[in-house]
């Protein structure tokens, strides 16, 4: 048995990160900052501005100022760690860099950005050529977007934002998938991951081929592999799709659902051992046990999937809860724009009502 609770990317394509906007990006596009993988690097390889990097690469400044890029986290959340990699950049590299944040709703364009309040996360710091350089954060507050600001410019291979996805509880006030990362699900124990990450099933969208899925190493002792799923709260689970998209030769055979409402309890079955169908969405109506906060899949006896879909509704504490949770970590400024814009006062320091609260689930 292993734990997987790592941190997430939060600015990675695979949860929806996107670069929304740079200063410059003359020699290599910005994109490449959240490519998935390392970057590659070819020295035979020239094209019409110059050397081809797999990464951001900004011209020389003859002015003053310096070179930036806003990342769009695919999840929001908050932010641990910070690595700037600036790998294969070596007479080409920003000597410092510093990092903001910021929190903003919906789909902001530049002008709204730029007019943003942003909270340096990250300093004006050093950072070294061909480096992952890695930078400790408060992690204490839910941002939506980050800068990366080059000192004065140069080129930075990949950008990974480290941290715990936290949900935007608006979106968990009906039927949802619990066991979703943006809706705060993850994975909190799995017996096997030799080929693959089993948070990968927990992503939003279908997966392009079996490595976004979860995969393990062929079993000869005669048990069963198996997941535990924390759920985006205490709920009733209703149904669930488990998704063997692209494992044709390598699904479960069987799978089996398990629920409990602490890690205390014993676990109560609630889809018996049931044969799934390889490269396919196989869908299961589950017996409603309320109160749930963790689903086991056990698959016998080894194989993989790519997505595990579980439906059903947070109850109306967790939801509170939820929102409560949100309001506390998101930029005061924020906290303070998004309850005014829905019609809840708390000038002179009150305090939102339960009502008031769960009027803001969508």
């Amino acid at each position: 048995m292993s734990s997987t609770r790592t941190d997430l990317d939060l600015a990675g394509r695979a949860l929806g990160g996107a670069v929304r906007y740079a200063n410059d990006d003359f020699f290599a596009p910005r994109e490449a900052l959240i490519f998935p993988g390392a970057s590659l690097h070819d020295t035979s390889t020239f094209g019409p501005h110059g050397k081809i990097y797999d990464g951001w690469e900004t011209r020389r400044r003859r002015t003053p100022g310096h070179d930036w890029a806003v990342v769009q986290l695919g999840a929001t959340g908050t932010i641990h760690r910070v690595v700037v990699d600036t790998a294969h950049f070596k007479g080409n590299y920003p000597p410092e860099i510093s990092v903001e944040a910021t929190w903003v709703d919906g789909s902001p364009d530049e002008q709204t950005l730029q007019q943003a309040v942003w909270t340096t996360i990250v300093p004006r710091s050093a950072a070294a050529g061909d480096t992952a350089n890695s930078y400790d954060t408060a992690g204490d507050r839910v941002y939506s977007h980050v800068r990366l600001n080059i000192l004065p410019d140069g080129g930075v291979a990949r950008l990974r934002v480290l941290g715990s996805a936290v949900a935007d509880p608006r979106l968990l006030g009906a039927r949802i998938d619990l066991a979703a990362i943006h809706h705060g699900g993850d994975i909190s124990e799995c017996s096997d991951m030799f080929y693959s990450d089993p948070r990968q099933v927990l992503y939003p969208g279908i997966a392009r081929d079996m490595s976004q899925g979860w995969e393990t190493a062929r079993r000869r002792d005669g048990g069963n592999d198996y997941i535990v799923v924390s759920l985006a709260g205490p709920a009733t689970v209703h149904h669930a799709d488990i998704d063997t998209g692209y494992f044709l030769g390598n699904a479960p055979g069987e799978i089996r659902l398990s629920a409990r409402s602490s890690p205390d309890q014993d676990w109560q079955e609630i889809l018996p051992r049931s044969a799934v169908l390889p490269d396919a969405h196989n869908r299961f109506r589950l017996a409603g046990v309320e109160g749930v906060t963790e689903v086991r899949v056990d698959a016998f006896p080894d194989g993989g999937f790519s997505r595990l879909h579980l439906y059903g509704e947070l109850s109306p504490a967790a939801l509170t809860s939820a929102i409560t949770r949100w309001l506390d970590l998101l930029p005061p400024e924020g906290a303070a724009q998004l309850l005014a814009d829905n019609g809840i006062d708390v000038s002179g320091g009150s305090t939102p009502t339960e009502a008031q609260l769960l009027s803001l689930a969508w």
